[in-house]
């Protein structure tokens, strides 16, 4: 396998466990809240984090995303088994389409647009890294959540202040 591929489906994996320890705190009694009228509500950020490990199929076998064409479209989750079920199916097809990737093709450009407003400009590698990138970044949104609803943050790279593994 290509030492690339290897990295990216290592770093895959490891965020895919740290993610699924977060998207398990998650209280279904309070899909409906978000900490501030500008967030995203709890159950909208939480199905977002755990789809995005399929994007890498996005920038694998596509030239970009134009949401203008293709609006978002949140995926229907109703309880935390399906929030589980969603993140280890986009996982599964992210890494499938990973592993079978050609890594020639990872320096094809990829657009992400919405009408005629480009959003990001990136080659299918970059792209690929951006989505793990998001999953991290939501990830941590989301511990912000945790953390204002009172509920333990488990560690991501070493200890949290609640859980004290080291």
């Amino acid at each position: 396998m290509d030492t690339i591929k290897a990295l990216l489906l290592k770093e895959l994996a490891s965020e895919f466990n740290t993610t699924k320890k977060f998207l398990a705190l998650v209280p279904t009694d309070k899909f409906d809240w978000a900490p501030h009228a500008k967030s995203m509500k709890l159950k909208s950020l939480a199905s977002h984090i755990a789809e995005l490990p399929e994007w890498i199929s996005l920038a694998i076998h596509t030239d970009g995303l134009n949401f203008a064409t293709t609006p978002y479209e949140e995926k229907q989750i109703e309880n935390n088994d399906d929030l589980l079920k969603l993140l280890e199916d986009s996982y599964e097809k992210g890494t499938s389409e990973l592993m079978q990737a050609n890594v020639e093709n990872f320096d094809k450009p990829w657009v992400l647009r919405n009408g005629e407003m480009i959003l990001g400009e990136w080659t299918k590698y970059e792209t690929i890294r951006v989505s793990i990138s998001q999953t991290i970044h939501h990830r941590a949104q989301l511990g912000v959540y945790l953390r204002l609803l009172n509920i333990p943050i488990p560690g991501s790279y070493g200890p949290s202040a609640d859980e004290q593994w080291f």
